[in-house]
């Protein structure tokens, strides 16, 4: 490897971390991160980093069972990130399996932030000299920074999945116009073709499906999407599905965000399967019905490898057309 590498962690999603350590055959940094009596975030690294290329894993999301909200994972990698900085490290770089407040990228309304700016700023503000990130909302995320940004994809991890499955007459569903091309990456991969949802978005947690642009009658379908939150869309679009004649329904949906009744919503519709990356801790007790996650553990611990022994990362997806 090149420069000594080491990997920290904050709260939100420990196992991942420590997954990712064991495929580099490591040891996860010894740091606290905890809070003091008054609610602030308490950070302090407990072994030398003078001179190392660390690696911070900590998605912006939510964690129940550790009482953490996406403002505290955020606090947790900025002070992370700034002990290290401190600390004399070589360079930082930000691993964001879910980079959480992506969805708010742009002014679509009056008086509005663009928080997911905001957030990029604050990373690079706080010492980050590099970012590693996976399935992004939107591409432009990635001109929001001011540093590198490595963008992963998870597409190998699930087509490999889907594959195994041996789906006959399968069609790929894009649940919206902004969802097509990684749709159509899936659907060259699995030699399906691809139909789309017209779906209308009336505000953050209101949407209307108009129509299905394609063939499913008779159908195997999967839909294809970066992110769920309450999962009204997903089990909306599921339904029109099964409406206009598709049998077996599965999605694969990247970051389980899984907010409010999402995972009631789920386990009560006709999807048969919810595919999920473990980018996002789920609690266990929605790992026992229809949810199933499968670890992005390896591709993040290749990208970590190759980043530090300066190679290229872009190859690790040069058989998806997921770019250009």
């Amino acid at each position: 490897m090149g420069y000594d590498l080491k990997v920290f962690t904050g709260n939100t999603n420990r196992p991942l971390a420590q997954e990712i350590c064991n495929i580099l055959d490591m040891e996860l940094g010894q740091a606290v991160v905890g809070r003091f009596p008054g609610g602030e975030t308490q950070v302090q690294i407990d072994e030398n980093v003078r001179g190392c290329d660390i690696f911070i894993v900590q998605p912006i999301c939510t964690n129940e069972e550790e009482g953490v909200n996406p403002n505290d994972a955020l606090m947790e990698l900025l002070i992370l990130t700034d002990a290290a900085r401190r600390a004399s490290a070589r360079r930082i770089t930000a691993v964001l399996p879910y980079y959480g407040y992506a969805r708010q990228d742009r002014k679509d309304r009056p008086r509005v932030p663009i928080t997911a700016k905001l957030v990029a700023n604050m990373i690079y503000t706080a010492g980050a000299r590099r970012v590693l990130s996976l399935d992004l909302h939107s591409n432009q995320i990635q001109g929001f920074f001011d540093i590198p940004v490595d963008h992963l994809y998870s597409i190998n991890i699930f087509v490999e999945y889907l594959l195994k499955k041996k789906m006959e007459n399968l069609v790929v569903i894009s649940p919206d116009e902004g969802g097509i091309k990684m749709a159509r990456a899936y659907a060259e991969l699995l030699g399906a073709p691809l139909a789309i949802v017209d779906k209308r978005r009336w505000s953050g947690q209101k949407t209307e499906i108009l129509n299905v642009i394609g063939d499913v009658k008779g159908k195997n379908v999967v839909i294809i999407d970066d992110l769920i939150s309450t999962g009204g869309s997903l089990t909306e679009a599921a339904s029109v599905l099964r409406d206009k004649g598709a049998l077996e329904i599965n999605a694969v949906i990247v970051h389980p965000v899984l907010a409010g009744p999402a995972i009631d919503r789920i386990e009560n519709s006709v999807i048969s399967e919810l595919i999920v990356a473990n980018s996002i801790p789920l609690p266990k007790h929605a790992l026992n019905g229809k949810i199933k996650a499968l670890s992005i553990a390896p591709i993040l611990a290749e990208s970590i490898r190759r980043i530090n022994n300066d190679e290229s990362v872009s190859n690790l997806f040069a058989n998806a057309k997921v770019e250009g």
